[in-house]
């Protein structure tokens, strides 16, 4: 047993020994100045080298924290996050920055890049799958990325991306609304008539030109008139009649076996 110890000893020995023999992996980046560390991090971002584009920017903004090199950094190290798979880090390094530079010549962009990130990280709130329940499905990023867009259009009218900002805003209010009106059917179908006439009047409420109104309304008309309540009904059913005159849903009500997306 004793030798067994000693050999051992003398086997952990010579691992601990031997890492001396493999020198620590040299940092190329030394002595690099912020103009090389940029153009390095920007030649690998535009060749998809994300990661190592990241470890860049950090260098930079590290070794020289001030002036316009490291600004630029903290906006390109946004989108190489997002492009990274790394959207939490991504719309992190937004909310810095614009904390930080809230006058800066190009926070118009960083607010629509917030609003990019977070609205493709939720596009399946219009049913990449068309067949899952969107019950399940949280709206926070939709509703972030509208706010975001919503800041840029507010307060960077003439922003070169403000038209395509105010498309999104006009899409994310469409899949809001659809979200909502979803829920209510989902309500209905189990019988809580009054969440559902909630959940319509919600829809109708927050976002008053949506095409999802339509079914909003019939929904409302339906609830209240299972739950007795004939005033709330008789109103709600004046307003439908009065803005969707011809609307299919007086003749097929709320079955229907298109994919829900494809109504919207």
């Amino acid at each position: 047993m004793r030798s067994l110890a000693i050999i051992a000893s003398l086997f952990l020995a010579s691992l601990l020994a031997g890492c001396g023999l493999f020198p620590e992996a040299k940092d190329e980046t030394i002595g690099w100045s912020a103009n090389k560390l940029y153009t390095e991090a920007k030649e690998a971002l535009n060749e998809g080298s994300y990661a190592r584009a990241v470890k860049y920017f950090e260098k930079l903004e590290s070794r020289y924290p001030y002036g316009r090199y490291a600004q630029q950094a903290q906006i390109d190290i946004a989108y190489a996050y997002w492009k990274d798979q790394e959207p939490a880090s991504a719309i992190a390094a937004c909310d810095r920055f614009i904390k930080l530079h809230p006058n800066h010549p190009n926070v118009d962009y960083v607010y629509y890049l917030k609003g990019l990130i977070n609205f493709n990280e939720d596009l399946g709130i219009l049913g990449i799958v068309s067949n899952q329940d969107m019950t399940e499905r949280d709206p926070k990023g939709a509703r972030e990325s509208f706010e975001a867009f919503r800041e840029l259009v507010t307060r960077f009218p003439d922003s070169k991306y403000t038209p395509d900002a105010i498309l999104r805003m006009k899409y994310l209010v469409n899949a809001l609304a659809s979200l909502e009106v979803h829920v209510a059917r989902y309500y209905m179908k189990r019988g809580a008539y009054l969440a559902a006439a909630n959940r319509g009047q919600y829809a109708i409420l927050n976002y008053p030109a949506a095409p999802a109104n339509e079914e909003a309304l019939f929904i409302m008309v339906k609830a209240y008139d299972a739950l007795g309540l004939t005033d709330l009904r008789d109103d709600a059913e004046r307003v439908m009649r009065r803005n969707f005159p011809n609307s299919a849903y007086y003749v097929r009500g709320l079955e229907r076996k298109e994919p829900w997306w494809k109504l919207w």
